[in-house]
């Protein structure tokens, strides 16, 4: 827990990783694998991702781990492999890192839905999470993103899972979708409730991620800010993707998400990086409007 505080501390605002799922699909040998499963097999392509965020001046940056949980291996037949993929996945992320740099594991959803709209029992999930946890942090994670959760029942029962394996922290990340009402998750769950939940379940920061473009995050990022005390965690796609001659494209340059950091650090934001769609070169241009903003406080 020290080293993240003490950084937040020192730095006030830090900067974290950008997109994993996206750099990864760049890559030819990656195509047709399970993403996690390339820790094993192309261990090098995973290396290079953490490597050029570390440079581009990232102060946090994940693991290959998102979809590393039993329920979503199984999907893949690779269940048995779970403990070897989240290992290696804590280790290529650390193998670059500084004694600054933190290295927090990150997991996603289960893939299911929660009792009563799926059949997945909440002990169920809960017992998920922990056994992918407990690997991350016995294999050297600084903490925990839980990241993407679009039901925060879900990441409630990720964040127990999380808290009864560790004490170092914790991170809860949820993605919002925007309808006539607000920005509500797919199970209509506002951001002011879902910090709510975070903070009571006792977090150690609440954020988003993921979802839209950066401009979104300003009024996310404010309506989090409205309930909770906790350091909060922003991670935009770089801009809402677009299919252009049958290849995803996300439209938001470098320097277009790096003019709104000012902003987004005024709406409350503590830790700011980006999802699908960035790059090293995204987040280059955001440690620099960091960097410049607090320079002139």
């Amino acid at each position: 827990m020290n080293k993240f505080k003490n950084l937040l501390n020192k730095k006030k605002v830090l900067v974290a990783d950008g997109g994993w799922g996206t750099e990864i699909s760049k890559n030819e040998d990656a195509s047709g694998q399970y993403p996690e499963l390339l820790n094993l097999t192309h261990p090098e392509i995973i290396e290079n991702i953490a490597r050029r965020y570390i440079n581009a001046g990232a102060d946090i940056i994940l693991t290959n781990t998102f979809g590393g949980n039993a329920l979503k291996l199984k999907k893949y037949g690779v269940e048995e492999k779970i403990a070897a993929i989240n290992k290696k996945g804590v280790e290529l992320s650390l193998k670059f890192a500084t004694k600054e740099t933190i290295v927090f594991a990150s997991v996603g959803p289960t893939g299911q839905l929660l009792e009563p709209y799926g059949d997945l029992a909440t002990k169920d999930a809960e017992e998920c999470f922990k056994q992918q946890i407990e690997i991350l942090i016995d294999s050297g994670a600084d903490g925990i993103v839980i990241e993407t959760m679009s039901d925060i029942r879900e990441a409630i029962c990720a964040l127990k899972a999380a808290k009864s394996k560790t004490d170092k922290p914790v991170v809860v990340s949820i993605t919002f979708n925007k309808n006539p009402t607000g920005y509500k998750t797919i199970m209509g769950t506002s951001p002011e409730k879902c910090a709510e939940l975070i903070e009571k379940n006792q977090a150690t920061s609440a954020g988003s991620n993921c979802g839209f473009g950066i401009e979104d995050f300003v009024t996310i990022t404010k309506e989090i800010r409205n309930s909770t005390i906790l350091p909060i965690w922003i991670k935009p796609n770089a801009g809402i993707p677009r299919l252009i001659s049958g290849k995803t494209i996300y439209p938001d340059t470098p320097q277009y998400m790096a003019s709104f950091i000012p902003q987004l650090i005024e709406a409350g934001a503590s830790i700011i990086g980006g999802c699908c769609g960035t790059t090293p070169q995204h987040i280059l241009e955001i440690a620099k409007a960091v960097h410049n903003y607090l320079k002139k406080k």
